[in-house]
């Protein structure tokens, strides 16, 4: 058979023609962006498949499905896009780090790193400079894009210009338009060299050895920009690295001089010979270990062979603290009692430390070599958490879509979850969390609710779920498993994610949901019933805890269906209720003591703390309001099933 989706246009029209059919449904009107994806074609390419159906003369749906297509095409394509640029950042740090490893020629490395840089943050022109110490200023060391002769000459002095300004305080400066900028120093010299290039938006990095400024790097634009702050420590990595290749240098050169002055001793040659041999081994195994996707524990566990200890890595909190912040501080590993210990830091965030374990007297090669692991560390790090970013994004994108829009194509539904591996066809409980407790500020509730949702997103990756936030909480659709109930879920769910944000954390789960794809209402209907029930449990007293509908006996059946529990509670009690909002009275509170009381005016004086003859009279008024009969068996049952309904719905209306 020949499929219709490999034809051209012209020929599935003549073949309709011929055979006498209608046009093609329009569900098929996604086809021309999917090809369109295929080959990576650009933006303005979206517009033709619309423009060449109207020349066709195809019919008004077609063209209004083509035109619903196209938005969801485009928001692909830029996700796509989004995710080689990242993957291109990455694959360039990596590369550089690689040239880092096996340094030949530091010009050829730094003009890399510049080449790179420019390439990947789309700027105009990329430069580095270096400070002179004998002169007491700072040049040009390497240009990429650069086109006026006076500029790549340029020598500043210390503390001029925005390099300048980048030195004095070792953080990044951005300026969005250079003349009009009054933070720096502008000095004729270097404002003619700038001029001279055609410069507007100057963004720098410095590069650091230690505590100390030894030059800075630069990404320019010859127009207005704003440089964004994955830019920013995307040109701060590379300064990074930048460092480590002229620190790199200076320690091979101090290394050659060492050895050329102490050729008579030949035991003192042959000990440097093995820590060089230590540091380039190490090198390379790092290098492969980038190369190769590998983890920091790989890291650890290949400077630990080389430097012939234990090496491992520990979270921040784990860490000593006075040590790691002295390590942090200085760019060195520091000594701690019989161990070593290097920050993992990256742009001023400390993300952790390589512990290097009974080892006191560390050569200091061996000491660079841990600090050079702590930086790929760093690197692995963050490559991790950006790629952990997109993950959670993209998942709570798709369960937006679920819950929102229920016009999707079930198709590009299924397809959508497969590529995060999951399955819309099996079935699923939707989770309401919520984190419990009162946050000191807005700041470290916002806090909460980020480590919440990264909780939340790291779950659903592993059982192969979905989750996003959501109305100050998450929500997360997860799998049903063999022999598994939605209470078991929600309850291990609550303990994970409690356990995770080191807070009670309330969950509330749906009844089991199925046919995901091809009724996308029932993630919403399923999401309404879970955060009945997280309502519920917070109201009865159970925060931290996890249940279903089901737990709530003949109340859950009234959490699980689509009834009218407004209109239940206020033909019941309605008039009750009125009543104590005109005349602030306590009718609704005497009949709650009532019944809890066994229906006993006594104790339920004694419960009230008032007199028995004020009890009298409010349940006569009571009586007046709902009847003579309020106190036979059935309808004490309704007002008393009422009552609790009226106070698990009092959340909601507040």
């Amino acid at each position: 058979m020949v499929n219709p989706e490999s034809m051209s246009s012209d020929h599935v029209q003549s073949a309709e023609r011929s055979a006498g059919r209608a046009e093609p449904p329009p569900a098929g009107a996604e086809t021309p962006y999917l090809e369109l994806l295929a080959r990576g074609a650009s933006a303005d390419a979206y517009e033709q498949p619309v423009l060449l159906a109207r020349a066709e003369g195809r019919p008004a749906e077609w063209i209004a499905a083509l035109q619903r297509a196209k938005p969801l095409a485009l928001r692909v394509r830029s996700e796509l896009e989004g995710r080689r640029r990242r993957e291109a950042e990455l694959s360039a740090l990596f590369e550089t780090a690689h040239d880092l490893a096996g340094l030949r020629d530091l010009d050829a490395v730094l003009q890399a790193i510049v080449q790179r840089a420019r390439s990947l943050l789309g700027t105009d022109v990329a430069y580095l400079s270096l400070n002179d110490p004998v002169r007491g200023d700072t040049y040009m060391r390497v240009t990429e894009g650069s086109v006026a002769a006076r500029f790549q000459q340029l020598r500043l002095g210390m503390g001029e210009g925005l390099g300048g300004l980048v030195a004095q305080t070792a953080r990044p400066y951005v300026t969005d338009d250079y003349f009009k900028d009054d933070r720096f120093q502008h000095t004729l010299t270097i404002d003619a060299g700038v001029r001279d290039e055609g410069l507007v938006a100057i963004l720098g990095v410095p590069l650091t050895l230690g505590h100390h400024v030894i030059g800075v790097l630069f990404a320019a634009d010859r127009r207005a920009r704003v440089f964004e702050r994955e830019q920013i420590a995307l040109l701060g990595s590379f300064a990074a690295l930048a460092a480590a290749a002229i620190d790199t240098a200076n320690l091979l050169a101090e290394t050659r001089s060492a050895l050329a002055g102490l050729e008579r001793a030949n035991e003192i040659i042959q000990d440097r010979s093995g820590v060089i041999e230590r540091a380039s081994d190490v090198h390379d195994r790092l290098a492969e270990l980038v190369l190769r996707g590998g983890g920091v524990h790989d890291v650890a566990a290949a400077v630990s062979e080389v430097l012939d200890g234990t090496v491992e890595f520990m979270e921040a909190a784990a860490a000593p603290g006075e040590a790691l912040e002295a390590s942090r501080a200085e760019g060195h590993a520091v000594r701690h009692e019989d161990d070593w210990i290097a920050a993992v830091a990256a742009g001023g965030e400390l993300l952790g430390a390589l512990v290097l374990r009974g080892h006191p007297g560390l050569d200091p090669v061996d000491q660079r070599t841990l600090e050079r692991a702590a930086m790929v560390t760093s690197l692995l790090l963050l490559a991790r958490r950006s790629a952990a970013e997109a993950e959670q994004r993209v998942r709570g994108e798709l369960l937006d879509d679920l819950l929102d829009a229920r016009d999707r194509d079930p198709r590009l539904l299924r397809e959508r979850a497969a590529r995060l591996h999951a399955d819309l066809d099996a079935v699923h409980v939707v989770l309401a969390a919520r984190l419990e407790g009162d946050a000191p500020d807005a700041d470290q509730e916002a806090d909460a609710r980020r480590r919440l949702a990264a909780a939340a997103s790291h779950l659903a990756a592993t059982r192969h779920g979905l989750a996003a936030a959501r109305d100050g909480g998450t929500v997360l659709l997860l799998p049903l498993g063999p022999g598994d109930t939605a209470t078991e879920l929600a309850r291990r769910a609550a303990r994970h994610l409690g356990t995770a944000v080191h807070a009670p954390v309330t969950v509330g789960a749906s009844a089991p949901a199925e046919e995901l794809a091809t009724r996308p209402d029932s993630v919403a209907t399923a999401y309404a019933e879970a955060r009945r029930c997280l309502d519920a449990l917070r109201l009865l007293g159970r925060s931290g805890d996890g249940a279903a509908a089901d737990d709530f006996g003949f109340l859950g059946l009234l959490l699980a269906g689509d009834r009218d529990i407004p209109g239940f509670v206020e033909r019941t009690i309605g008039q009750v209720v009125a009543y104590d909002r005109r005349r602030g009275t306590e009718l609704l509170r005497t009949l709650d003591a009532y019944f809890a009381c066994g229906m006993s005016p006594a104790r339920t004086k004694d419960e009230l703390h008032v007199h028995v003859n004020t009890v009298a009279q409010r349940l006569e008024r009571v009586g007046r309001l709902l009847g003579d009969d309020w106190q036979s068996p059935a309808r004490a049952l309704e007002i008393q099933l009422a009552l609790r309904l009226h106070r698990l719905s009092a959340p909601a209306r507040h």
